[in-house]
C-alpha cells in the first residue's frame, strides 16, 4: 500500500496500515508467483523465505508461515509494521514490473505473525540442552533481545542489563504510536521471552551500573546492543531555549503517556524518519502549522520517498535546503528558528548567506544520535560506531557487538535484528571452542 492510498494516521493510535483479514490474505497471498529465485529474499536483511511464508498463508497453514517468519526473524512482528517494505522486499517483487504493484509482503507477514502471537499456548521454539555458558547482552533493544533469543536457543543462559524501566529499546521508546500501536511493543518481548532462559535486569547502564570489565570476568561472553542513546546537539545559540527539546525524547514522552502540550506551531528540524514521526504526531496532537525543516535536498533526507509522503499527506510542509542558524526566544521560551539557506556546490553543502525565519511555538530536533563513547573502556570506535570484525566481535576479544551501535548495513530494526541473530552464531562458536577468559571448555 502507498502512501497516497490513505490519508495518515487520523490520531495517535491509530494503525496505520490497517492489519488484513482472513479472507484478505487469501487474496492476496494468491497474487505471490513463488519464484524460483526469489529477489525478495534477498532484498530481506534477515533472510525470511518470503514465497515459503506466503505459499503457507494460502494452504490455510497460518501458523506454520509465522514460524517460517519467526525462525530468520524473531521480531517478525515489529519488522512487519515499520520496516520499509517499499525499499526492500516489496520493491523487488517481480510484481513491479506488470502490475506496478507488489504482493503485500509486510501486511501478509504481520497477519501470519499477529495470528501465531494471538494464539498462545507454548514458544514456538524450544531451548537446547543446557551449555552451562552465560552470556550478558547489554542492551534489550531489538538486537539484543535478538540476540538473546537466539543463544537461549542454542542452550545459554543470558542476562541482559538494560538502563530503562521496560525492554524493547526504540521499539518501545522510538518508534511513532501510529506504527506501534496499543502495547504490542511490550507483547512481542514477552513472546520473545516465553523461551525462557532469558533474565532481564532493568536501570543497568553501562558505564554507571555495570563495567564491561566486570562484566567480561563474570560471563563466557558479552554482546553490546547499546545502540546511539546519545542525542546529537543541534549546537546552534538558543538551543537550551524552553520549548526545545529532542524529537526522541518527544516521542518517548508520547509513547510512555505523558504526551507534551501541543499547539501553535511547530518546526521540527531533521530530514530522517524519526522527523517524519515527530511532525506527523505534532500534526495528530493538534499542533496548527507543522514544517519540517533540512538542511539538504529531497533526494538526500533519510526518510524514504514513502515516508515524505506520508508528512506531506498528514499536513506537514517540507522545507529542504534549510540549515539552523540559531533559536529565536522571549522569555527565556521559544519563539523562532532562523535558517540559513543552502546549496551543493561540488558536492560540499555551502550557506549561502541567505536567512529564513520561521515561527515556532515548539522546536524539535532530529538531527541523529550518537554513541556514547565514555562507556566502552577504549574500544575503538570508528566514524562513531564501534569497530568489529566478520563476526560481530571487537577488539576486545570475547566482546561483540551488534544493532545501531554499528555499521553492519542500514540502520533500520530489520538489520539490527540481523546483527543479533548472526553475532549470537558466532558467540555460540566463541564460547563452545572454549577459549572464553582462557578457559578450557
Amino acid at each position: 500500500m502507498t502512501a497516497a492510498a490513505h490519508n495518515g494516521p487520523q490520531g495517535l493510535d491509530d494503525d496505520l496500515v490497517p492489519p488484513l483479514n482472513a479472507l484478505q490474505a487469501m487474496a492476496e497471498s494468491s497474487r505471490c508467483l513463488y519464484c524460483y529465485d526469489p529477489a525478495c529474499v534477498n532484498a530481506c536483511p534477515t533472510g525470511i523465505d518470503i514465497p515459503g511464508f506466503i505459499h503457507r498463508i494460502n494452504d490455510g497453514n497460518v501458523v506454520g508461515a509465522a514460524k517460517t517468519i519467526l525462525s530468520a526473524n524473531i521480531m517478525g512482528g515489529t519488522c512487519a509494521r515499520v520496516c520499509p517494505t517499499e525499499i526492500l522486499c516489496e520493491q523487488a517483487c517481480v510484481r513491479n514490473a506488470g502490475e506496478q504493484r507488489p504482493v503485500s509482503i509486510g501486511r501478509l507477514q504481520r497477519f501470519a505473525t499477529d495470528a501465531l502471537m494471538a494464539r498462545g499456548g507454548g514458544h514456538p521454539f524450544a531451548r537446547a540442552p543446557g551449555s552451562g555458558k552465560r552470556v550478558a547482552v547489554v542492551g534489550a533493544g531489538p538486537s539484543g533481545l535478538a540476540c538473546a533469543h537466539r543463544l537461549s536457543m542454542l542452550g545459554h543462559a543470558v542476562n541482559i542489563f538494560e538502563a530503562k524501566a521496560k525492554p524493547g529499546g526504540l521499539n518501545e521508546y522510538g518508534l511513532a504510536a501510529y506504527k506501534m500501536t496499543g502495547d504490542f511493543a511490550q507483547r512481542e518481548v514477552a513472546f520473545i521471552l516465553g523461551i525462557g532462559g532469558i533474565d532481564i535486569h532493568y536501570g543497568k547502564r553501562l558505564g554507571d551500573d555495570l563495567q564491561l570489565g566486570a562484566l567480561s570476568g563474570d560471563y563466557d561472553a558479552v554482546f553490546l546492543a547499546i545502540g546511539l542513546a546519545a542525542g546529537r546537539p543541534l549546537g546552534v545559540e538558543g538551543s537550551d531555549l524552553a520549548g526545545v527539546m529532542e524529537a526522541l525524547s518527544f516521542i518517548e514522552a508520547l509513547r510512555q503517556g505523558r504526551a507534551p502540550a501541543v499547539a501553535g506551531r511547530v518546526v521540527v528540524i531533521g530530514g530522517g524518519n524519526t522527523a517524519v514521526d515527530a511532525a506527523i504526531q505534532s500534526h495528530c496532537l493538534g499542533a496548527e502549522d507543522v514544517v519540517m525543516a533540512y538542511r539538504r535536498g529531497i533526494a538526500q533526507m533519510g526518510a524514504t520517498t514513502w515516508e515524505q509522503q506520508l508528512a506531506r499527506i498528514s499536513g506537514v510542509a517540507i522545507k529542504p535546503w534549510l540549515a539552523p542558524k540559531r533559536i529565536l526566544g522571549s522569555g527565556g521560551k521559544v519563539t523562532g528558528v532562523v535558517f540559513e539557506r543552502t546549496r551543493l556546490v561540488d558536492g560540499r553543502l555551502q550557506g549561502t548567506g541567505t536567512d529564513v525565519e520561521l515561527s515556532a511555538d515548539l522546536v524539535l530536533s532530529a538531527v541523529g544520535q550518537e554513541l556514547r563513547e565514555g562507556e566502552l573502556a577504549g574500544i575503538p570506535v570508528t566514524e562513531g560506531r564501534i569497530g568489529i570484525d566478520a563476526d560481530y566481535q571487537t577488539a576486545r576479544p570475547g566482546v561483540f557487538a551488534g544493532g545501531d551501535c554499528v555499521k553492519s548495513g542500514l540502520d533500520l530494526t530489520v538489520q539490527a535484528v540481523e546483527d543479533g541473530k548472526r553475532a549470537a552464531l558466532a558467540i555460540d562458536r566463541f564460547i563452545r571452542k572454549g577459549v572464553s577468559h582462557g578457559r578450557s571448555a
